[in-house]
């Protein structure tokens, strides 16, 4: 499984129907549950991006399905970033010639 940072933006529609946020993120997981993405946990953020995210997938193509789909709702716009635990860096450092 790949792990991933969504770096989020609400929407003007997600900012004026913000007191449906609750329901969303419910919405979310089930659909990121159903796509085979894992939601690991979730923040309100204060600076450049509203949410931060961290997701498992177990592979790009199945992220990106969620992405889209999340996306399409047009509560949120996301950037991705693709991240490596402690244990993944070290065997990367380790075959660096």
């Amino acid at each position: 499984m790949g792990s991933y940072m969504l770096l989020c933006n609400f929407t003007d529609q997600g900012v004026r129907t913000i007191k449906d946020a609750p329901k969303r993120r419910a919405a979310a997981r089930e659909m990121a549950k159903k796509l085979g993405v894992e939601i690991k946990t979730a923040y309100l953020a204060i600076g450049p991006y509203d949410l931060l995210i961290h997701v498992e997938a177990p592979d790009d193509e199945r992220l990106a399905t969620y992405l889209l789909s999340l996306a399409s709702k047009g509560n949120v716009r996301t950037t991705t970033v693709k991240v490596f635990s402690e244990a993944e860096v070290d065997k990367i450092v380790s075959a660096v010639a």
